[in-house]
């Protein structure tokens, strides 16, 4: 049995209380792929008791694997952080793609999905924040900024942060910080004078892949930062970074994310809270393809 489909209405209120949380206006709409990608409701039967609650299940990464768990969960909702649907294609062959094999398969089971991506990554109190707090957290911070204001100039939206510290600690404290916030046993750091031997106070922040973000620096504010963090560079962005001294950690690019979405679950929930039965949780497939041996 196919998962039961929201009516358009209530889909609506799904979808406006995550653009309330992370207005999509913000994103990087020149090359994203954000908002209501697959809509799988039903028109409005006029009848709000008998009305499908929402189930939603939030993800990075909407994988086979994922889209199998929301059916099975009878979720007719998926909020994947990443978008689905981003490279267009000109027909679906679900036989030979597996992306269009979840595609069909959500359809035929009622299932919308909404991908928010970076939206997340601009808000206030979005990724980039979260991030923020966790390498921050047991120091007093002086100073936080966004590194790509955002196009309306809404304080503290856009893209990166920059963030300051009252004083100097170790890069060993502010990695043991890194791998507390993002569960995480394992990450990469490269420090030309050794782990123990460099202090950081200035750290530059950005989730997923940052070097595009980072080189909108103005020049002062390169030179100020110690701390390069974020999920992934090229080798040749690592070394550029090495070069000048930088210390650089890097988690892995959704491991900069994923950890986000129980956060994510506690806000959306608040927001649907007035909604009869809405029910959100993360899903248990979603995860990074590697794996430190």
């Amino acid at each position: 049995m196919s998962v039961r489909a929201l009516e358009s209405r209530v889909l609506q209120t799904v979808t406006r209380a995550m653009d309330k949380l992370y207005p999509l206006k913000n994103a990087e709409n020149s090359w994203d792929n954000t908002g209501l990608l697959v809509d799988s409701s039903v028109p409005d039967a006029g009848d709000a008791a008998a009305a499908a609650a929402p189930r939603i299940l939030l993800t990075v990464d909407l994988t086979e694997a994922v889209a199998d768990e929301a059916i099975r969960q009878r979720c007719n909702v998926i909020i994947a952080y990443h978008p689905f649907l981003f490279r267009k294609f000109n027909r679906i062959t679900p036989a030979d793609n597996t992306q269009h094999r979840s595609l069909v398969k959500l359809i035929r089971n009622n299932v919308s999905v909404y991908s928010p991506h970076t939206a997340v990554d601009a808000a206030v109190g979005g990724v980039n924040d979260w991030l923020a707090d966790g390498v921050c957290a047991g120091s007093v911070e002086t100073a936080r900024r966004v590194i790509v204001p955002d196009k309306t100039a809404v304080p503290g939206v856009g893209m990166g942060r920059i963030v300051q510290l009252d004083r100097p600690i170790p890069l060993s404290d502010a990695v043991a910080r890194i791998k507390t916030a993002l569960h995480l046993r394992h990450v990469q750091v490269a420090a030309r004078a050794g782990v123990d031997a460099v202090s950081v106070r200035t750290i530059a922040i950005c989730a997923g892949s940052g070097a595009g973000v980072f080189q909108n620096l103005d020049p002062a504010d390169h030179a100020a930062v110690d701390l390069f963090y974020t999920g992934e560079l090229s080798h040749h962005e690592l070394l550029a970074l090495s070069e000048h001294d930088k210390s650089v950690v890097l988690c892995g690019h959704c491991n900069t994310e994923r950890p986000f979405l129980h956060t994510l679950r506690t806000r959306l929930a608040a927001e649907l809270a007035p909604v009869a039965g809405a029910h959100v949780v993360v899903s248990l497939c979603d995860a990074s393809p590697f794996v430190t041996l």
